[in-house]
């Protein structure tokens, strides 16, 4: 029987943007208590979560990761702001937002959403955004200073770094918390960004189609 292997592609941080982003950490437990923080060598931008997967057809899934953004360009990307989902009523997950390469890295997920549907795995219907989760309140319950943090963090530079591959990840969950293994990764070898742009907006004409004729579902 096949081992099945919880499996989602992520785009790595660099040392320094990670460093920034656990002393933001930091900051934030003296403020807000009962959080589940995200190990330092953890943090990443999630881009596509499809679940388990069987481990003879990882190499499938790798591959077809890389023709699909073989064609992408290079990008910036520039880590800002602090947010959290589902709202600051009662919220249950801290991030840290994306500001410039936002919109890049929702092309790179639609580039992916084809060829990984063909293989029977699909996206989560809710509109993707881009964000590095920080941690999870471990009680649903309203947090009176996070609306106050949020605008102070508002403008918060948490760094810049150059997007030029993605990577197919393994997670492994254990109770201190996951452990994630890098099992493939995909590279951006597009020489001009413009002509990779229309080819995204080209394979995502049917999706767009589609999202606009329905209600956008609340960001998670």
């Amino acid at each position: 029987m096949a081992r099945r292997i919880r499996t989602f592609i992520a785009l790595e941080l660099t040392k320094n943007i990670r460093q920034k982003l656990t002393t933001l950490q930091e900051k934030l437990a003296a403020a807000i208590p009962e959080v589940k923080w995200v190990e330092p060598e953890n943090l990443h931008v999630t881009l596509f979560f499809l679940g388990d997967v069987p481990d003879l057809e990882v190499p499938e899934v790798c591959r077809r990761v890389e023709q699909a953004v073989a064609g992408l360009a290079p990008f910036s990307v520039s880590v800002e702001g602090l947010g959290c989902f589902p709202g600051t009523n009662r919220p249950r997950v801290l991030w840290a937002g994306i500001t410039k390469g936002a919109q890049e890295l929702q092309q790179v997920h639609k580039v992916l959403e084809r060829p990984l549907h063909a293989l029977g795995y699909r996206a989560e219907e809710r509109r993707y955004v881009p964000h590095i989760t920080l941690g999870r309140l471990k009680r649903d319950r309203p947090v009176p200073k996070i609306a106050e943090l949020i605008q102070q963090m508002h403008r918060c530079r948490l760094g810049e770094m150059t997007a030029s591959e993605i990577c197919i990840m393994a997670s492994q969950l254990e109770r201190s918390g996951p452990i994630y293994t890098v099992m493939g990764r995909a590279f951006f070898r597009g020489e001009h960004a413009r002509a990779a742009e229309e080819s995204v907006r080209a394979q995502s004409e049917f999706e767009e189609d589609f999202l606009t004729s329905a209600d956008e579902p609340e960001m998670d």
